[in-house]
């Protein structure tokens, strides 16, 4: 049974976080893919809140070089945070159009304290190419977008992971990331201890994608009121989704990105979505929007029959 009927759509273009340009037009490529329309088609209300608000690369210092444009940053993911939070409370389901994954500090923070005024948690499914889970001190870009899921685990700048007074905004215990093939070695070690659970492409190539995907359900399920769901596009083989940022070979098959969104789905367990880093620079013929628009609509119930 859907326990939403309303899609709150909220675009962050976002591009500070990361290392190329062009991210920021992401929730640009996917609402012209049609991302509204097939929503409609689905039986959903959806209510488009347009983009939150984001400084120009060219208008601001980088700042410190271990967390470049680290206020710019903070500050356009605290309103993301307010307007998710908003709509959580509002009973929406949120759903985050990026810009780079840093804007998921602000996602994971909007969701999260929505659930923790009732008195519960969250759990957390981040697909990814990459753990995203550097700090300041490990990264070697000083790129943020390599450090979000840390954030969420209270380890990080200050300024993201206590978006909205706490942290961490997830327990670990109920974190899973899945898909990731391209990890730094002071990263790596930080993922090791971090008490995430972590199903690497290893593991899906050995395991088969429903078997991962029905652990992560249950680990990021236990105890907690529902499941928030960061896709990353690049988790995504480029053969399928050229147009991302750091695109990484031996991801994903399509049918295996969809797979993985039926299952969500059909586990009813899912509160809130945000898509990240389409870049329409990188990209042939929008097609890695196109996907990210397919991808949201078996996420959100879409059948083949």
């Amino acid at each position: 049974m859907r326990s939403h009927s309303t899609i709150a759509i909220i675009g962050a273009p976002l591009d500070l976080g990361a290392g190329r340009r062009g991210v920021d037009m992401g929730p640009s490529a996917l609402r012209l893919a049609g991302l509204n329309a097939s929503l409609n088609s689905l039986g959903y209300a959806v209510e488009d809140l347009g983009n939150v608000s984001v400084a120009q690369q060219e208008s601001v210092p980088a700042g410190p070089e271990n967390a470049k444009y680290l206020p710019q940053i903070a500050k356009t993911c605290t309103k993301l945070a307010h307007l998710v939070r908003d709509a959580v409370v509002a009973g929406h389901l949120p759903l985050v159009l990026g810009g780079d994954h840093s804007v998921a500090a602000g996602t994971v923070a909007g969701v999260a304290s929505a659930f923790r005024q009732r008195g519960e948690s969250i759990g957390l499914i981040w697909i990814d190419a990459h753990a995203d889970m550097n700090t300041p001190e490990s990264s070697p870009s000083g790129n943020v977008h390599g450090m979000p899921l840390a954030c969420c685990i209270g380890r990080g700048p200050v300024e993201l992971t206590h978006i909205l007074d706490y942290a961490p905004k997830v327990a670990p215990k109920n974190v899973v990331l899945i898909g990731i093939r391209d990890v730094d070695e002071s990263e790596g070690r930080q993922v090791r201890c971090s008490g995430v659970t972590v199903f690497t492409m290893r593991d899906v190539d050995e395991r088969g994608l429903r078997a991962v995907m029905t652990d992560a359900i249950r680990i990021a399920g236990d105890g907690t009121a529902g499941i928030h769901l960061s896709l990353d596009m690049d988790s995504v083989d480029p053969d399928e989704a050229p147009g991302v940022g750091t695109p990484v070979r031996g991801g994903m098959t399509y049918r295996e990105a969809h797979l993985a969104m039926e299952i969500l789905s059909d586990s009813d367990r899912m509160v809130s979505m945000e898509v990240v880093e389409v870049n329409p620079v990188l990209d042939s013929r929008n097609r890695t929007a196109l996907l990210g628009v397919e991808l949201v609509m078996s996420a959100m119930g879409k059948r083949i029959l």
